[in-house]
């Protein structure tokens, strides 16, 4: 109860709540004790799996109506993490702005990749990000649009001893102290993946989830980070460099992920068209 409450953003209360009236609706139990927790009966497992055919059923309606509209008409709701919207929102708004009959509800939301699935019942695309060896969402109740690969670079302050190198080798930042995000977030999943691959595990300081803060705490001197290579540089971007990690990959894959099939409905597939499209040009700049 507790983990479907999260995947939704409400409480466990309200999430008890719903489960009774729809108990009582269908006149079945769907939910047996199991130790201090509960369990799906053979109904309720029955019940979720139609559960994801009715809401595809709905998405293709929706579509078919859209078609007859002739015009990508009609409200699409957005998730994106903060610092993607730092780096598409700008840009993406005046594109949604040139769409005569599209209304675009974007919301900013801190999510780690566990949490896209619950996400994507309340929001028709969510615009999240992994670490590019990570495991890839589920296919088989979730489509996954691949938007940009954004390399991830050491920010170093100005008067660091490898500042004025043009790559970093991981192996001479061993004693170093490290900034990073939350367990958790794609960026640390980068940072721990690089210390498997190499055997160089990072001293990890301070945990700070937004980039900005990162920047001017590097800046500041204390300590170095992974940052991702085109989201804005902030007030501090004169004083830190910024340098590539010599002989490794280190970035992260991000990505629109929607319901299975609600990517036809016209006004989605446009969002969609106009993401990449953005995405492309960020990519782009020098």
């Amino acid at each position: 109860m507790t983990a479907a409450a999260k995947a939704l953003h409400c409480t466990p209360s309200a999430v008890s709540q719903q489960l009774r009236a729809l108990q009582a609706e269908v006149g079945l139990v769907l939910t047996e004790p199991a130790g201090r927790g509960l369990r799906l009966t053979d109904a309720g497992r029955a019940l979720v799996v139609r559960a994801d055919e009715v809401i595809a059923a709905v998405d293709r309606a929706e579509a078919e109506l859209d078609v007859f509209r002739s015009l990508p008409r009609g409200r699409v709701r957005v998730a994106i993490f903060p610092s993607a919207a730092l780096m598409l929102l700008p840009g993406l708004l005046h594109r949604f702005a040139e769409v005569e009959g599209l209304d675009v509800e974007v919301r900013d939301v801190d999510m780690t990749p566990a949490e896209v699935p619950g996400l994507v019942a309340d929001f028709d695309i969510v615009v999240t990000h992994r670490d590019e060896h990570a495991e890839p969402f589920p296919s088989d109740r979730l489509d996954v649009v691949p938007l940009l690969r954004e390399p991830l670079d050491v920010a170093l302050p100005r008067g660091h001893r490898l500042a004025k190198r043009r790559r970093v080798d991981l192996t001479e930042l061993a004693g170093e102290q490290w900034i990073s995000v939350d367990v958790g977030f794609p960026v640390d999943d980068v940072l721990r993946s690089l210390a498997v691959r190499t055997g160089v595990r990072p001293q990890v300081k301070q945990r700070i989830n937004d980039f900005r803060i990162i920047e001017a705490l590097v800046a500041a001197g204390h300590g170095i980070a992974l940052l991702p290579r085109y989201t804005l540089a902030g007030t501090w971007s004169r004083r830190i460099v910024r340098r590539p990690l010599a002989g490794i990959r280190a970035a992260r894959l991000i990505e629109a992920v929607l319901r299975t099939g609600a990517g036809t409905r016209p006004p989605v597939a446009t969002v969609l068209d106009l993401l990449h499209a953005e995405a492309a040009a960020v990519t782009k700049q020098p």
